[in-house]
């Protein structure tokens, strides 16, 4: 037995001769086999007025193999050992985890108990008498404590933690806290008393043996040098004496990267070299510095010391390179060399590093810039040139001059892409760039003419250069005005002299420079009308006599003359259609219809009409009735079963055997080598094709019998052949064959005499002519 259990059992026997009860006499739990008696007489220690109980039993978690752990004794001073009195238990685990004799009332617990599923059990005693079964005392409660054993280890709560600190940290700086938790019983004991301690990652890394947290115990360690560590963390309980249960974790310590090391030039001197026909904007060339950090702490600035007119250095962010590009066109031909510094360092900087160490770095750039044979160079870009409409063709416009920008100066020559003058207004001098027209121009068709220009080296026609010109056409007053819209005029019949009728105005597709002014006026004899200038660019036209009638006139036609002030004058004549209208008193207008006058036959346009629609209709009749005469109605082959007649289609090729040439050729029969064997039938539609195998004639053609014989057996045998009599299976039947012929055509007999039993024996081809003349036969009806 352990210390502590002794230590507890004591204290226990103190309690139970200390504390008063109103009930049952309890003797304390006890941790071994047997239960404990008195030192004098071996009986339970009794007082017969029950002053005093023990209410609570205690019970390590452990296990006893397959003996039944005691855990204590329920006595009461009714029991006078007899075995009159019963013992009963209730409560958690009663009858399962706990059992109790019911003579003696010894309570044993029947497996291990453990104390992390559950701490404390609360039961229920009854004493009842074994006979009658009446409770003998009260029901008494009583709690059975499980006290704690050290049978959990500690466990952490991952397997691998994951943490990073800054490198060039101070020893002793927090890296990251890692706790095990122990499921012993934290306020008894040691058991669940841990102690932390590092079995792995030493020297550069230490633990708090209390808390778990982990610091750095090495100062100066450095990301580039070596990054990532590899820590063992060991928690071991019983405040880590001999004998105690441990838990391990490993922890991953990344180190983290600060800036401190400067970017540096692995080569302080760069030569770089660029055509002159290099883009504004273009790159030309990277150069690199190499800094070991890593992320922001790695990222730098190009700068070109004291800047450059032609060159610029930016820094491509995902590179960290320098890329040098062009601000200014180069030019071979004005300067070959240029030398340039250039200064990188880090975009942010680390205070705690900066000191004694120079964060910057310089490199010189040589640029060499390499002749390339260039396009042609216009002296202006674009072109405007201004041109009257009335230049007549072959007027000069205007000039465009483009040069060799090499050293040789090659010749260049002219050109203009059609493409942009589609319909050839203009044309070039191919070698002085003059610009002429090749039809007149019209300022009102377009205002703006946007031609391209190409020049071309001589020597190298791959080297073009193109410019937009564009041409501007300036007005001339060479269009009369006209009126601005198209009136619609009308003058009352009740209108009295000098009525305003109709206010007009006019407009020029010229644009004078001092704006337009149009005048107008009207013949000066004009008996109806009269009209007045308002010098605003409109004129209202008035009537000069009352009293219209539009059976007198139903319209008048009245030209104006509108003219232009600008240089030459243009004027025009434009008629203004005034309609005569039945107005209301007010001089609205109600109706300017004309009368209708009737015809002179006396027919109106209504009946006209009627009667054009009745002859459409009639002819439409006659056009229907003709359509349906000429369709015809075609009788069906066979109407029915019992109509046989004998001038059915199947029928019409029979002949007269070998004396009728007229049916057939009778040379096919003397030469049937030159027959077709493939041949199809032609009065009916094949269901499908089948190559019909036909026996060879014999050579000397002298049996015909024997062939059409041969012919008929095949076909009978044959199941695809109809049962039909044709030229192309019965070619040769007829009144001189031999077969003779099997139409009843020419026939002496009537249908009555005739018997048609030996259609039955012919094959199944004909088995559906045999139902039709032998169901007729008259000794076969009944």
């Amino acid at each position: 037995m352990k210390t502590n259990q002794v230590l507890l059992l004591v204290l226990l026997l103190t309690l139970s001769l200390l504390w008063p009860s109103t009930a049952l006499p309890f003797t304390p739990g006890n941790t071994g086999k047997l239960p404990p008696t008195s030192e004098g007489d071996g009986k339970i220690l009794q007082r017969s007025k029950r002053g005093w109980m023990w209410n609570q039993f205690f019970l390590l978690e452990e296990y006893t193999g397959n003996d039944h752990q005691y855990v204590g004794k329920l006595h009461t001073n009714v029991d006078r050992g007899d075995g009159s009195v019963k013992y009963v238990l209730t409560g958690d685990g009663a009858g399962t985890l706990f059992l109790i004799d019911e003579k003696s009332g010894d309570i044993h617990a029947t497996k291990r108990l453990d104390r992390e599923e559950k701490a404390m059990y609360t039961l229920h005693a009854k004493v009842l008498d074994r006979r009658t079964n009446t409770e003998l005392e009260p029901d008494t409660e009583f709690n059975i404590k499980i006290h704690d054993i050290n049978d959990n280890a500690p466990k952490f709560a991952k397997d691998i933690y994951f943490a990073s600190v800054p490198e060039m940290s101070d020893v002793g700086t927090s890296v990251v806290t890692v706790t095990a938790t122990d499921a012993d019983d934290q306020t008894y004991g040691n058991s669940a008393k841990l102690v932390y301690s590092i079995l792995q990652g030493q020297p550069y890394f230490s633990v708090d043996s209390e808390n778990g947290t982990i610091k750095t115990a090495l100062a100066g360690m450095d990301r580039e040098v070596k990054e990532n560590y590899q820590v063992v963390i060991q928690a071991k309980d019983m405040a880590g004496q001999m004998g105690g249960l441990s838990g391990t974790t490993t922890v991953s310590i990344t180190l983290s990267d600060v800036n401190d090391s400067p970017p540096r030039f692995a080569n302080h001197s760069f030569r770089v070299t660029a055509v002159e026909s290099t883009e504004l904007g273009g790159a030309i060339g990277r150069i690199r510095a190499e800094d070991p950090d890593s992320g922001r702490n790695a990222e730098m600035e190009y700068t070109i010391v004291g800047g450059h007119d032609v060159f610029n250095i930016i820094t491509d962010q995902t590179t960290q390179e320098g890329v040098i590009i062009i601000k200014k066109a180069l030019d071979y031909e004005s300067k070959r060399d240029y030398e340039f510094r250039v200064e990188v360092k880090n975009s942010y900087l680390d205070a705690r590093f900066i000191h004694g160490l120079q964060f910057k770095d310089y490199a010189t750039v040589r640029v060499t810039v390499e002749d390339v044979d260039e396009s042609p160079v216009f002296t202006r870009n674009p072109y405007i040139i201004e041109v009257h409409e009335d230049t007549a063709a072959g007027s000069f416009v205007g000039v465009v001059l483009a040069r060799d920008p090499d050293a040789d100066n090659k010749p260049v020559k002219y050109s203009i892409d059609r493409h942009t003058d589609l319909e050839r207004l203009f044309n070039i001098d191919s070698v002085n760039g003059t610009i002429t027209t090749l039809k007149a121009l019209d300022r009102e068709n377009s205002k703006w003419h946007n031609i391209s220009v190409v020049a071309t080296e001589i020597n190298n026609p791959r080297q073009t250069t193109r410019v937009p010109v564009f041409i501007k056409v300036l007005d001339v007053n060479d269009n009369a005005p006209e009126f601005a819209m198209s009136y619609d005029t009308f003058v009352c019949e009740n209108v009295k002299a000098g009525q305003l009728i109709q206010t007009i105005s006019a407009v020029d597709t010229d644009e004078p420079l001092v704006g337009h002014k149009f005048v107008f006026s009207i013949s000066a004899s004009n008996p109806n009308f009269t009209i007045s200038d308002r010098e605003d660019n409109t004129a209202n036209i008035y009537t000069r006599r009352g009293g219209f009638s539009r059976r007198e006139m139903s319209m008048y036609f009245l030209p104006v003359v509108i003219s232009d002030n600008d240089y030459p004058i243009q004027s025009s004549t434009s008629t203004l259609i005034v309609r005569v209208c039945a107005c209301d008193s007010r001089g609205n207008m109600q109706s300017c219809d004309t009368e209708v006058l009737p015809f002179s036959d006396g027919l109106t346009t209504g009946a006209l009409v009627a009667i054009l629609l009745c002859v459409i209709i009639l002819l439409m009749i006659v056009v229907l009735f003709a359509a349906l005469r000429r369709q015809r109605k075609k009788e069906p082959l066979i109407i029915s079963k019992e109509d046989v007649r004998d001038n059915v289609v199947s029928y019409n090729d029979e002949g007269g055997g070998e004396e009728d040439t007229q049916a057939f050729d009778i040379g096919t029969l003397r030469n049937p080598e030159v027959m077709d064997a493939n041949k199809l039938r032609r009065d009916i539609i094949p269901e499908m094709l089948f190559p019909f195998r036909r026996t060879s004639p014999i050579k000397d053609n002298t049996d015909v019998r024997d062939f059409i014989n041969g012919r008929l057996q095949e076909n009978d045998s044959d199941p695809t052949a109809p049962p039909y009599d044709s030229l192309a299976t019965y070619a040769y039947e007829g009144t001189g064959s031999l077969a003779e012929s099997l139409s009843s055509l020419e026939s002496a007999a009537t249908e009555g005499d005739q018997d048609y039993d030996y259609l039955s024996n012919w094959g199944p081809q004909f088995k559906k002519l045999a139902e039709m003349y032998i169901g007729k036969s008259p000794d076969r009806e009944t």
